[in-house]
């Protein structure tokens, strides 16, 4: 070296300030890397330096210049090769840039960055396959890239916005980093973003279909999206390369569940048994199906086995909790005690015994001491949700000002005119589940579950509206008649998948579709719409209780259920003054002081003649999958309707969230 020495002008101090500069400064960088090499015109490093910083500046054939004698001068080096291979790719020359970049890693074969740099490069070519291959060997090697250790590290301990941060500003750089885009899916399905999960990982997967982390990942958000049939192609997908996966096996035998087709669910979780008897998770979707089959002790037996092999599982506990039957003896509820005094205990498995334990000492009758548990366990499941309740109100606004009288009686004739369809609408554990019951018991209803059909319709809508700068539902002014009516055609064919009768009507029972009626309306005019109503404060009591599986962001804070409840019930009143008579409230506590009178009703609006069936809706054998599937085998239990009094003393939240409107427009909560 040239340079005289000293800390300050030693050739390794002035190499480090250009190696800083070449993200800062690039043309800083070359200028004095340009000086090195006029002190030592052979400096490998400096003519590196020099090279990239030509190429970062915007002139890649002066880079390339530098690069391919460096290159060919030092064989071995993977480095020069692959800044070589991404000159002449941004001098439009793929051909020589996938060359160079294959010299790169196969002079080091786990050299991550290069695999990525040509996954992407072929890409671009249009060789799908062979950039697939190169997307794999690049997740192979990317475990030690300390560039994702950072945003890895996060996420192991639980910082998920420094993780999320870190990753966004690293794939504006990196867009096609396929490990970085699975990485900000998992952020995004932690907390329930399950559209963004899925944009981010339909996109990783189009870059690298061989990512099966991916795509196993895919196929999850796929189902918390409601959306079965894509997840059992996934899954068959990856069952091809690996028939023998337990966790695919046990996916695939929930979508079956979800599929309403609970007869290969259950042959499904028996097969697994036979290879993994002692899996606490298969016993437990095991119990699900036998549960939703009406199948109760074996479901206990199922439920038990899981926490036998697994005492920690929580969820397993929760399951039998969920029963609502059930009933949990002393020594259950002091091992779920024990469970939960663990330090160690993982954070999902702590809320499920709250819960759990929650109910346990509600069926003692220690209510002060069963809500202190419903209460933590709703803190606990709080914590790693974004809800935000005035998005919400939003929404509400948006319907009330587009949903006009005038824009419905401006499109009458618009909508696919099929009169099947039953939408069951309301809040969860609002009784929907035994409307449902009584519906389905009819000869001319089939009973089906909660279809996503309408929320799937919706959202392309959204997409669209923002895309043209608009919000939803302000989108559907420019719809015609025909495409409203491929609109509701397009329904119809997607609630077929989960229909197993030939009947003239069946039933949708997703709660949440209250926030669509204005779309049910104009894409399926003839269908019937049941808003099942419940007195507010033994309805957000209930719903406090229970944990749900997903979704419900609201549930988990006695101030947010209040103020959900409020919104839908003026979404609703507004509908019945834009659209009298549309819509057909049931009120659960008529339905269970005058069962009779109010089936009747029920089955005019609906336009189904009267059967006593109906009436005698517990016989009636059918699947249920929601958590109100023992309840409704049996006749209406009167004694319920007050029994949300008992926890009345620390309910003050919900009563206040709820008071600037009453009930339905009939009584203050709770009187």
């Amino acid at each position: 070296m040239n340079a005289p020495a000293g800390p300050e002008n030693s050739g390794n101090a002035r190499l480090a300030r250009i190696e800083s500069l070449l993200a800062s400064d690039p043309a800083q960088a070359e200028s004095e890397a340009g000086r090195l090499l006029q002190e030592d015109p052979q400096h490998a490093m400096a003519r590196l330096f020099l090279g990239i910083a030509r190429r970062l500046t915007g002139n890649p054939a002066a880079a390339i210049e530098v690069l391919a004698p460096l290159a060919e001068s030092v064989p071995g080096a993977p480095l020069p090769h692959l800044q070589l291979g991404l000159a002449w790719r941004e001098a439009g020359d793929r051909e020589n840039a996938v060359a160079s970049m294959r010299r790169a890693v196969a002079v080091k074969p786990d050299f991550s960055d290069a695999w990525l740099a040509l996954a992407d490069t072929l890409k671009t070519m249009g060789a799908h396959e062979e950039a697939d291959r190169a997307f794999v060997r690049y997740i192979e090697h990317s475990a030690s890239d300390p560039r994702l250790r950072v945003p890895m590290d996060a996420l192991r301990d639980k910082r998920d916005a420094d993780a999320e941060t870190y990753l966004r500003t690293h794939l504006k750089r990196h867009p096609n980093d396929v490990r970085a885009l699975c990485m900000l899916a998992e952020v995004a399905l932690r907390h329930e973003r399950y559209e963004d999960a899925e944009s981010l990982l339909k996109g990783c997967l189009e870059l690298a279909p061989s990512y099966r982390t991916a795509r196993h990942n895919y196929a999850v958000v796929l189902m918390r999206l409601e959306r079965p049939l894509d997840v059992l192609r996934e899954v068959d997908r990856l069952l091809e390369s690996e028939p023998a996966d337990l966790n695919l096996q046990n996916l695939k035998a929930a979508t079956f569940q979800r599929l309403g087709d609970y007869d290969q669910a259950l042959k499904t979780y028996e097969s697994i048994l036979e290879t993994h008897p002692d899996d606490p998770g298969v016993w437990s979707g095991l119990g699900h199906t036998l549960r939703t089959l009406g199948r109760l002790a074996p479901s206990v037996e199922a439920y038990r086995k899981a926490t036998a092999l697994a005492p920690e599982f929580g969820e397993a506990w929760w399951n039998l909790a969920n029963l609502k039957t059930f009933r949990f003896d002393e020594a259950d509820l002091e091992r779920m005690r024990g469970q939960l005094a663990k330090p160690g205990l993982n954070t999902a498995s702590r809320i499920s015994f709250n819960f759990a334990i929650g109910k346990a000492l509600e069926d003692q009758g220690e209510f002060g001491r069963s809500f202190e548990h419903y209460a933590e366990g709703n803190r606990l499941r709080r914590q790693g949700s974004d809800y935000n309740a005035g998005e919400l109100t939003a929404q509400v606004r948006r319907c009330k000002r587009f949903f006009t009288a005038p824009f419905f009686a401006s499109r009458t004739g618009y909508g696919e005119p099929s009169s099947e369809p039953i939408f069951i609408v309301g809040l969860p554990r609002s009784g929907s589940t035994l409307v449902e019951q009584i519906l389905a018991s009819h000869s001319q209803v089939e009973g089906t579950m909660e279809l996503p059909h309408i929320a799937d319709i919706a959202r392309p809508l959204a997409a669209r509206a923002a895309a043209e700068g608009e919000e939803f539902p302000q989108v559907l002014a420019k719809l015609g008649k025909s495409e409203t009516r491929d609109l509701g055609r397009s329904y119809l064919e997607r609630a077929r998948v989960q229909r197993r009768l030939d009947l003239p009507m069946f039933i949708d029972k997703m709660p949440n579709n209250f926030g669509h009626v204005g779309l049910i309306h104009l894409i399926l005019p003839n269908a019937r719409i049941i808003d099942v109503r419940r007195d507010p404060m033994a309805c957000g009591l209930s719903i406090f209780k229970h944990l749900f599986a997903q979704g419900q962001l609201f549930s988990y804070s006695l101030e947010d259920i209040g103020h959900c409840y409020r919104e839908y019930a003026d979404l609703m009143a507004h509908f019945d003054e834009v659209l009298p008579g549309r819509v057909h409230r049931v009120a659960y506590e008529s339905l269970v002081e005058d069962t009779e009178g109010e089936v009747r009703r029920l089955l005019d609006y609906c336009r189904l003649p009267f059967e006593a069936a109906c009436l005698k809706y517990y016989e009636n054998k059918r699947a249920v999958a929601t958590p109100s599937s023992q309840q409704v085998r049996a006749p209406i239990f009167r004694d319920a309707l007050e029994h949300w009094r008992h926890f009345e003393p620390w309910l003050d939240p919900l009563r206040t969230a709820l008071a600037p409107k009453a009930h339905a427009g009939e009584r203050p909560p709770g009187d």
